[in-house]
Formats: C-alpha cells, structure tokens, sequence
C-alpha cells in the first residue's frame, strides 16, 4: 500500500496567530524572530534572480541565455558600426566641404578688396555703383519709338 504523506497548508499556523493577541511587543517579538531566522538576508538581487533560474528547465535557461548574449553583443556591434560610420562621415565631410568654404572666403576677400580698390582710384560713388568698369565705352542701345 503507497504512503500517503500529509501536508500542512498553514492555515492552522494562521488562524493560531489570529488568536494571539496584537499588541506592539507581540509584533515586534515577531519581526525580530523574522529578523534572526531569515539567514538568507545578505542575499542580493542578482543571487535571487539565479537562485529562481533553478524552476525552469534546462532548455528554457539555455535559449534565455543565447538570447541575452546574442542581444548584448549585437548592440555593442551597432554601437561599434555608429561609431565607425559616424567618424567616417565626419571626417569625410569636413575634408570634401572644407575647401570649397575656403575657396569662397578667398572669394569673398578677392571682391572686397576690388571694391576698396575702385573706391580709392575713383572716389565714393564707384564703389556704391559696383557694376564695374565693363560696358563702359559701348554706346547704350536705342529705344525703340512709342507709337
């Protein structure tokens, strides 16, 4: 014949604590006793969570920690191409676009000085005219007569 072993569900544990009387030294007794005979309590989250690994099976733990370390080294690989392609762009930008910046400064300094030129050789009103000196000996085109 098997043996049948029984087991306690605890609710004589807590319909004799309900008896007890709650007074504040009762609770405190309680918290106390808790207290010292919980050896587990230098426990740290990371200890707990292993220690919770144990309920599942081996597969299950397995395919998790494929999971979390495929993901771990697939961001730290985005982050290294990010990083890489960020520097390349950079780098590659400022060599292509920096001498087009400097080309149109010179430019910019080359027609300034032309203007103070053309302001000291004929005087104030030249400069503010600024069309140049082109055009000027060609004889303006005739109107053509309204009828």
């Amino acid at each position: 014949m098997p043996v049948i072993e029984e087991v306690d569900s605890g609710i004589d544990a807590t319909s004799a604590s309900n008896s007890r009387e709650d007074s504040p030294t009762t609770k405190k007794n309680d918290m106390s006793n808790m207290i010292e005979d919980d050896p587990d309590i230098d426990e740290t989250l990371s200890e707990r969570l292993w220690g919770l690994t144990e309920m599942f099976p081996e597969c299950v733990r397995n395919i998790t920690s494929s999971v979390v370390h495929g993901s771990v080294s697939g961001v730290k690989a985005l982050y290294s191409l990010s990083r890489s392609s960020m520097w390349i762009f950079f780098t590659s930008s400022a060599i292509l676009v920096a001498p087009v910046i400097f080309e149109v400064e010179r430019m910019q300094l080359e027609e300034v000085q032309k203007q103070q030129q053309r302001q000291i050789l004929l005087g104030p009103s030249a400069a503010v005219s600024g069309g140049g000196m082109h055009g000027m000996g060609m004889p303006m085109p005739p109107q053509m007569a309204q009828r």
